[in-house]
């Protein structure tokens, strides 16, 4: 969003789990990433740095102006918040768990401030950890790539609708295809996903992520 508004960053990237502490070490309000700088203000959240980018370069918009459509917009942007996001990040964790070698894929081009490899090797403790507190549980699993199906029918939907896909992309575009991109670092799902609308979406918008876990779930599962 920041690169689509022409606002220039210094990113910084954080390690997983212990990102918590800097963040709020950093004098943000929450524990979340994104978090963002802005013209002297600090913000955390893809809804909330899209709405102050809004304010900051009114055009090209993330939030519609016209009332319907960004009733539409929230609804969908509010969904990815809440459950699709948090359901790629127990499968990305979940996975990544199963096979630890494959953490350092997603370390390329990483800004930690360390050299990647040494995160890597030293990755186990925050695997674990991430684990836990995104709640990546077999059972949770199960639940989310069960339910996966019919939250890409969803986003199809929403593409088919126009919500999602059009010619500006909007907060909810980012939200989603962010999250869809993730799960499709992983082998297990990407091939359920890739020749979707929902898969084209998220390719168009995010043509680059690093990060690649090989097969590691059972069959049975992904049934």
């Amino acid at each position: 969003m920041l690169e689509r508004k022409g606002v220039e960053v210094r990113r910084i990237d954080l390690v997983a789990a212990v990102h918590r502490l800097v963040v709020r070490a950093a004098g943000f309000p929450g524990i979340t990433v994104p978090a963002v700088r802005l013209e002297g203000v600090r913000l955390q959240g893809t809804g909330r740095i899209a709405r102050a980018l809004d304010a900051l370069v009114p055009e090209p918009r993330l939030v519609p102006a016209d009332a319907a459509a960004r009733a539409e917009v929230e609804r969908a942007e509010g969904w990815a918040d809440e459950v699709y996001q948090a359901a790629a990040r127990r499968l990305a964790w979940a996975t990544i768990k199963r096979d630890r070698s494959s953490v350092g894929s997603f370390l390329e081009g990483a800004r930690l401030g360390i050299p990647t490899g040494l995160a890597a090797r030293t990755a186990a403790p925050v695997i674990f950890l991430s684990a836990r507190l995104n709640r990546a549980n077999d059972a949770a699993v199960r639940r989310d790539l069960a339910a996966l199906p019919g939250w890409l029918d969803r986003i199809d939907g929403w593409l088919a609708e126009g919500v999602l896909g059009g010619r500006e992309p909007n907060v909810a575009d980012y939200q989603v295809a962010t999250s869809t991109r993730l799960l499709m670092a992983m082998d297990d799902v990407r091939p359920s996903i890739e020749d979707r609308p929902a898969g084209r979406h998220a390719l168009r918008l995010v043509p680059t992520f690093p990060g690649r876990v090989p097969p590691v779930l059972p069959q049975s599962w992904l049934r």
